[in-house]
């Protein structure tokens, strides 16, 4: 009960303005519609178009141990993902990965960037001969198990980065894994 009767005190006692409301400078307030004569007020903004985003990206939609599918075409088994194709990747396993194996990636034009490597459903070491190869030639690699590899493929290649993918499905039963539906599920954990 005191305090309502400091709070109101204070209210009262707060400065007034020294001009009406009426000649406060006008705003737009939220339920407020722009028209043709507020526009001009605030002068159009013009915006260049400078490059849109490529239709043609690549996305891996989802994967299981039979392989992904990549823009909605299933691809069986292990495959390279290119900045524009999708290529089956004649490896068994991490340790069948050789400098031949990862040429395809150095001989495009333009460039790429960064390979990401899936190495099925554990994060495996590849060979450092490999590894001293793609470094020499200035293409970075990251390594990961297959279903984290699928989705920094999916952020790289959402950015613009020039990126290729080395994917090895990963073993185990048929389930059909969808990246969203894995996502969704990381997010309520």
């Amino acid at each position: 009960m005191v305090a309502a009767f400091v709070l109101r005190g204070l209210y009262r006692a707060r400065p007034a303005l020294s001009f009406p409301p009426a000649d406060l400078l006008w705003a737009p307030r939220r339920g407020h519609r722009l028209t043709p004569a507020d526009d001009e007020l605030y002068q159009r903004t013009r915006i260049s178009l400078l490059q849109r985003e490529s239709s043609h990206a690549m996305y891996i939609d989802s994967y299981s141990s039979r392989g992904f599918v990549v823009n909605g075409n299933r691809v069986h088994g292990p495959c390279a993902l290119l900045p524009h194709s999708v290529v089956q990747w004649n490896v068994g396993s991490h340790q069948d990965i050789t400098e031949e194996s990862f040429s395809l990636f150095w001989m495009l034009e333009p460039r790429i960037e960064i390979v990401v490597v899936g190495t099925g459903d554990r994060t495996e070491r590849l060979q450092s001969q490999v590894l001293r190869a793609m470094r020499q030639r200035g293409i970075a690699v990251e390594v990961q198990d297959t279903p984290n590899a699928c989705a920094t493929f999916n952020f790289l290649c959402h950015e613009g980065r020039v990126t290729g993918a080395a994917l090895i499905p990963p073993p185990g039963g048929t389930v059909y894994t969808s990246l969203a539906q894995a996502a969704e599920g990381a997010t309520r954990n």
